[in-house]
């Protein structure tokens, strides 16, 4: 076909008109920018000076609601009878409590503090006795604290002299209700920043309430509410302030850039005026039909190229999902899209149960902060606020959960596995999932219609320092303790020191170097070998004991000066004692790897034992459906509601060890303590490798053929069969691909007899198992 052409006149921009237009688009895209941050620079200086007013009446609502407390209990204390209070305290006492109904504690004594002074501080309280010591040496009244009272109760705190305060017949203790103080701050209106109300405390500011934005930093300095240890600190508002924080500049930059805008785009009109026309040849009007653009050979070429997803169902593997937590091989099983979709998963049964924040930490291996900050992605993608307190054991990271009142936390940690691990513990709700709970998250990864258009926040937050005030404003040791600690260069080493050393003990570090490669032995107290570098420490330096801890840090081990290994049923026991000289009745729950010993300890001690399943999220929920005040586990979870939050923490299990050892009334060493607690032969837990899966269903054969004669049988996790002298047990490891065994017996010739008996009901099943025993 031909196409005749013909000259025409077509008028075209020549490309050198376009670098005006660019850059006058730039400038202008500037100039706006700058003229948002002269809003912002201009508008911050306005919300500062807002927050730091509201700062100001704060400070003023708090220092009224002391007074009034204190004016209120001052006139009541003043119309005390002097010669009641010096003759019969406790008789003055709860006469002035009749006038005070507001009050929940009040106790009187003398005015030289004799008693206060010689108290076992142990069981008086150590901040109580300060706080009483120190009004002595107050210059004025004494001035307001507050403390804990029970787990996680916070009350006021006075304490006020009766007669003249140069020399007062007796000191009064009053512990008050913190909501009016808690009315008082939570009234005052924050319209932009944050206000926090803190205490000072030796180890820093202890945080109380807060109230505003979450975005911002604190100001260095808290101001301070008179007559108390309180203050007030601000935040001013989070602003994206990018240039200097200066108004003149701001606004300099603005003129600059609009008006070198304006005048690129005037320069370019008046030259395109003035450009020559260039003649291009274009093809001539016909009457034939116009060519059919020929079809691109590329299949789906005229369609966009749709954006791939970040990670398909399919590419999960459901074998990481597993009883008490999520775990698998960095790299192979677990990836950071797997941990995004994992948070997106989280972040939906979250927003189903009304949850908005979550606490996010990773213990010290190498694969964390990738892993971390990937399900922090999902789940901030999923609508949910997330706070990131960085590297810190998992008790740490359940403690923040309770510190913020999130009662949601994700630690992720591969706990004592091998260094190539990673996996996630999780808490929703107060909640830790397993089983089923831990099943319906892969479940929805699994069905693709996970939420990925949310807004969720981000802050990062040290919460350590509140971690060890809390141990330490609780726990103390009458006398120092020599220890050694092997904190097997998991995380428990850049927490664990500090708060031994904050409860009065002496620590000598071993291995408590942060080291993801785990280059001197594999963080897992349970394995008798892993501790024998501890043993040794222990014997060459003469400590009066040495403890461990896990990669995590929610697990203990212990050993004496003689290298004996106290197994954690033993220490079981030894908590329990103690636990229920305060709480008698209380149920103590142990799993089924424990000694058989456990039970008559509990119940000589006047508590009632309970044997559950093996577990830590299992145990948990247990706890929370008895009310238990105390639960351990043979692998060294150790579980304390009294005093505590009732979630596993190997560290604070340590420091309410340390207290026992050093308070005894009797002077006794740890290891004449450790010798009144029973003790069988007995084995550590011995371990059975076999496939992925086999173990479950080698489980199910045993349970239906194996035979044991009279023995009592419970098999609510695994088989466990007692006889009177001795018991043997056998389960499915929920973490790995294991047989777990354990045998405790009264002496070696039943050990023996009762490992013959499992012996052959075990190769019944698998003629080819490969036996430890």
């Amino acid at each position: 076909m031909a196409m005749n052409f013909a000259r025409s006149r077509r008028s075209i921009p020549d490309w050198r008109s376009l670098l005006p237009l660019a850059g006058a688009t730039l400038l202008l895209i500037g100039g706006l920018f700058c003229a948002w941050q002269t809003w912002l620079i201009a508008d911050q200086g306005r919300s500062l000076a807002q927050v730091h007013h509201a700062q100001d009446l704060a400070v003023t609502a708090v220092a009224s609601a002391i007074d009034r407390e204190r004016t209120e209990v001052a006139k009541v204390l003043a119309g005390a009878d002097p010669a009641v209070v010096q003759n019969n305290p406790a008789q003055a006492a709860a006469s002035l409590r009749q006038g005070l109904p507001q009050v929940q504690q009040l106790e009187l004594y003398s005015g030289s503090l004799n008693e206060v002074l010689h108290a076992n501080y142990r069981q008086f309280g150590y901040a109580k006795a300060a706080q009483l010591m120190a009004a002595q040496d107050a210059d004025g009244v004494p001035p307001m604290q507050t403390v804990f009272h029970g787990s996680n109760e916070r009350r006021m705190s006075l304490v006020m002299p009766l007669g003249p305060a140069q020399q007062p017949l007796a000191w009064a203790w009053i512990e008050l209700p913190f909501a009016p103080l808690r009315q008082a701050f939570e009234a005052v209106p924050v319209p932009s920043g944050r206000l926090v109300l803190q205490q000072d405390t030796d180890g820093g500011a202890l945080q109380l309430l807060s109230k505003g934005a979450r975005a911002g930093e604190l100001e260095a300095m808290a101001k301070p509410v008179p007559g108390s240890t309180l203050g007030v600190a601000v935040a001013k508002p989070g602003a994206y302030v990018v240039l200097p924080d200066s108004l003149l500049l701001a606004a300099l930059l603005t003129l600059l850039g609009l008006g070198g805008g304006v005048y690129l785009l005037w320069w370019r009109a008046r030259a395109s005026r003035e450009m020559p026309i260039e003649e291009i040849e274009v093809p001539e009007q016909t009457d034939e039909p116009p060519m059919m653009a020929r079809p691109d050979p590329r299949p789906n070429a005229s369609k966009p190229a749709a954006k791939p997803p970040v990670i398909s169902p399919a590419e999960v593997d459901p074998s990481i999902f597993r009883a008490y937590d999520v775990r698998g091989v960095v790299g192979k099983t677990l990836t950071a899209e797997v941990a995004k979709a994992l948070g997106q998963s989280i972040g939906m049964v979250m927003r189903e149960k009304g949850l908005r924040e979550i606490v996010v930490g990773r213990d010290g291996r190498l694969s964390g902060p990738e892993l971390a900050g990937a399900l922090g992605d999902g789940l901030r993608a999923a609508g949910i606020d997330v706070i990131d307190i960085g590297a810190a054991p998992t008790p740490v990271v359940y403690f923040a959960a309770y510190r913020f009142n999130t009662g949601s936390c994700v630690a992720v940690t591969g706990s004592h596995n091998p260094p190539d691990y990673n996996g996630f513990k999780i808490v929703i709700g107060g909640e830790t999932l397993a089983e089923d709970a831990i099943q319906d998250l892969y479940r929805r990864i699994a069905s693709g219609a996970l939420d990925n258009d949310g807004l969720g926040g981000l802050r990062h937050v040290d919460v350590v320092p509140d971690y060890i005030e809390r141990i330490a404003s609780d726990v103390q040791t009458e006398r120092q303790l020599s220890v050694v600690m092997d904190c097997g260069n998991g995380i428990p080493g850049a927490v664990a020191p500090q708060v031994f050393e904050s409860i009065g003990c002496k620590v000598l570090p071993l291995y408590c170097e942060v080291d993801g490669n785990f280059p001197n032995h594999h963080p897992d107290p349970s394995d008798p070998h892993n501790l024998e570098d501890l043993i040794l420490a222990v014997k060459q330096t003469g400590a009066d004991l040495g403890v461990a801890f896990d990669g995590d840090g929610d697990r203990l081990g212990v050993v004496t000066k003689a290298g004996e290994i106290i197994y954690p049923d033993r220490l079981l026991m030894l908590f329990a004692r103690d636990v229920l000289s305060r709480q008698p009745g209380a149920t103590i729950i142990y799993d089924v790897k424990c000694t058989g010993h456990l039970k008559g300890q509990v119940l000589d001690a006047g508590g009632s034992p309970l044997m559950w399943r093996t577990g830590h999220s299992l145990i948990k929920a247990k706890m929370r459906e008895t009310g238990a005040e105390l639960a351990g586990e043979m692998s060294g979870h150790f579980f304390f509601k009294e005093r505590w939050f009732g979630f596993d923490d190997g560290i604070y299990a340590g420091a309410r060890l340390m207290e026992i050892l050093a308070g005894d009334l009797e002077d006794r060493t740890p290891e004449d303590i450790f010798a009144t607690l029973p003790k069988g032969v007995s084995t550590p837990e011995l371990k059975i490798e076999l496939a992925e899966g086999e173990h479950y269903r080698f489980m199910e054969k045993f349970k239906a053929q194996a035979t044991f004669g009279e023995a009592t049988l419970v098999t609510i996790d695994g088989v466990r069969a007692d006889w009177p002298d001795g018991w043997g047990l056998v389960r499915a490891s929920n973490t790995t691909p294991v047989l777990v065994l354990r045998f405790d017996a009264d002496s070696e010739a039943a050990l023996k007899r009762i490992q013959q008996v499992f012996r052959t009901q075990l190769l019944a099943v698998d003629p080819e198992l490969k036996l430890p025993f």
